[in-house]
């Protein structure tokens, strides 16, 4: 029998090396979670919870994914990943029932109609690919000099989480 711990790593290792359907048989075999078990740690472990939820995608098993992506708290680290999930998700479920693939506009519309869960996403809105603490940032700093030198690119990168080319 395996710890959490171990049960975790052998996730994202399995996560990391792509091997969806070996993860699957792996979590398939490990026990029921049952309140007040061992077992119910795994469920409290987040490499567990994301190749759970890594898992339902890749099965089809969307209401899965959503359960999962809503009900567990997800480090900012595992945000884009699962943000991905979520969003590829909804657009195969509008595809299969429109039987084609979906344009720009259909894809913005679904990103309205089911925004993401805040579970896996911070709340701070995007404009034009930046955030808008990072927009607001940058705008200052334009005011303050418009043409900065590099190493005040850098700092300002530093700051922005941005590269120094954004």
């Amino acid at each position: 029998m395996f710890t959490p711990e171990q049960v975790a790593r052998v996730c994202e290792n399995l996560e990391e090396t792509g091997d969806i359907e070996r993860l699957g048989r792996f979590l398939w075999s490990l026990p029921a979670a049952v309140p007040g078990t061992a077992a119910e740690a795994l469920n409290r472990q987040e490499s567990v919870m994301r190749a759970r939820a890594l898992v339902a995608f890749h099965g089809g098993n969307f209401e899965g994914l959503y359960q999962i992506l809503q009900s567990h708290r997800f480090t900012r680290e595992s945000h884009a990943k699962l943000q991905d999930l979520w969003l590829d998700a909804h657009y195969r479920q509008a595809e299969r029932l429109r039987g084609r693939p979906l344009g720009p506009v259909e894809k913005y519309r679904i990103r309205k109609k089911f925004p993401l869960p805040r579970t896996i996403w911070d709340g701070e809105q995007k404009t034009h690919c930046f955030k808008e603490r990072t927009r607001s940032l940058l705008r200052e700093w334009y005011l303050q000099d418009p043409y900065p030198n590099p190493s005040r690119k850098r700092h300002l990168a530093q700051a922005t989480g941005l590269t120094p080319t954004q």
